[in-house]
């Protein structure tokens, strides 16, 4: 077994650092925490760049960061006076609950546990260890070492790709999108889900008073939290092709609802996912994933009922279209589109365009430059659907002849391809409680693993 005295964490948002606070807490390790951007350091993407007016998609109940203290984030939101178990926190709230418990850690193992404001550029797999080359020029011998990359942003779709600011913003979190817009303006969303979401409220919290287009292939948007009536959880997992899987879940939500269908099944989502052929991993990301993704990750009622007041003004549309091209048309955009079920194409003119598509998984386009480098020297492949990093069970990097490495493992949304639910706390929160406790052996010591 692979002694661990250090372990090297790329990435300091929501999985890099609750990676190091449950190693630092099951075990004796010392973690290096490396991360380039000091104002992510705890809050990553979701909660460094959130408005005040954004707020998490889950209740308070269940985004408590450790598993074994289910309370631990509505206890702290309650002593503050920021909420209870049942609300909707404020994402820069989390932020700070995240950052508070950095602080605390940090506070209580002392020199075990280092921050580096830094970037790591490139990552050599040793016999004797993982070695990190950092931007400053400075380096860190670990002997594991942890990609946390969270969310990367979004690609550009073809008609685009050689368009620039402030036309058209490829990465909604890196800019003000409402700057220099007026009330007479347009702006296309290009997506309908929950990043779309948060741009909306962005756009008319900054004082956005023009009209908002979100765009999406069929048109969809996130559903509502809604109070749930009571019923007999499922206690065993659905199993079966694709085709029956829709069957019976549809069969399912006609006797407890579609929300209650989906919700029951999170308990099973990754081993059913394990369990799926690659034929129907990738016939469900061709037909349904849209459809699960707006079952699946709902939003506030507060915020369902401020986007159905501006579709009610008629400052919102969604629509269900497929974008064919696109030209410079004065300072704006005009965009092609072809409306869902129709042949005829049209033509809108917008101020500005916003991509809203999701994170960017494919290996193949990222330009970071250590996954970039560990990609072009094999040491880590996308995986089979190309949504991500390919790992295995143990979060282990498999490389480019197909093996598991023991000195390079992946966490996080990256992993998307092996787990699939692996994007929201609690499912997070699991993955690094179950690396950090198999990294430095408490399975064992706990009787865990006999």
């Amino acid at each position: 077994m692979l002694k661990v005295d250090h372990v090297a964490i790329v990435g300091g948002g929501f999985s890099g650092v609750l990676l190091a606070i449950n190693l630092l807490r099951h075990g004796s390790v010392r973690v290096t925490l490396i991360e380039r951007k000091p104002d992510r350091l705890g809050r990553g993407l979701a909660y460094g760049a959130a408005q005040a007016d954004h707020v998490l998609n889950v209740r308070a109940a269940n985004m408590s960061a450790l598993p074994d203290q289910p309370r631990h984030f509505a206890n702290w939101l309650q002593a503050r006076g920021l909420g209870q178990e049942g609300s909707f926190a404020r994402r820069r709230d989390y932020g700070a609950y995240l950052c508070a418990m950095l602080d605390d850690m940090r506070a209580f193992v002392g020199g075990r546990l280092s921050v580096l404001t830094d970037e790591a550029v490139d990552l050599t797999i040793a016999d004797d260890g993982a070695f990190l080359a950092l931007k400053s020029g400075g380096t860190v011998a670990a002997d594991i070492a942890v990609v946390a990359a969270g969310n990367l942003p979004p690609h550009d779709l073809p008609a685009f790709a050689d368009k620039e600011r402030p036309a058209y913003v490829n990465d909604p979190w890196a800019t003000n999108i409402a700057q220099g817009l007026d009330r007479d303006h347009t702006v296309l969303l290009l997506g309908s889900g929950l990043t779309a979401v948060d741009c909306t409220l962005s756009l008319e919290s900054s004082g956005f008073e023009g009209r908002i287009i979100a765009l999406s292939r069929r048109g969809l948007v996130p559903h509502a939290h809604a109070p749930a009536q009571p019923y007999a959880v499922r206690s065993e997992r659905l199993s079966g092709p694709a085709s029956a899987l829709v069957h019976m879940v549809r069969a399912r939500a006609a006797e407890i609802g579609w929300r209650n269908a989906v919700d029951e099944l999170r308990p099973f989502t990754q081993d059913m996912w394990c369990a799926a052929s690659p034929a129907d991993r990738s016939r469900f990301l061709r037909h349904l994933r849209p459809y699960w993704d707006v079952h699946r990750h709902r939003i506030a009622p507060e915020v369902a009922a401020r986007l159905d007041t501006l579709c009610g003004q008629g400052r919102l549309e969604v629509r269900a279209a497929k974008v064919i091209a696109s030209q410079a048309d004065g300072d704006g955009l005009a965009v092609d589109l072809r409306p869902r079920g129709r042949a005829a194409a049209e033509s809108l003119r917008v101020a500005r365009v916003v991509n809203c598509t999701g994170p960017l998984g494919d290996l193949r386009r990222v330009k970071d430059p250590l996954l970039r480098n560990l990609f072009d020297r094999g040491d880590i492949r996308p995986d089979p659907l190309a949504i991500g990093i390919d790992v295995d069970r143990q979060c282990r990097a498999i490389d480019v002849h197909g093996d598991a490495q023991e000195r390079l493992m992946v966490v996080g949304p990256m992993t998307r391809g092996a787990h699939w639910e692996i994007v929201a706390v609690p499912d997070i929160r699991r993955q690094v409680w179950a690396l950090a406790r198999q990294i430095t052996s408490a399975h064992w010591v706990e009787a865990e693993g006999l």
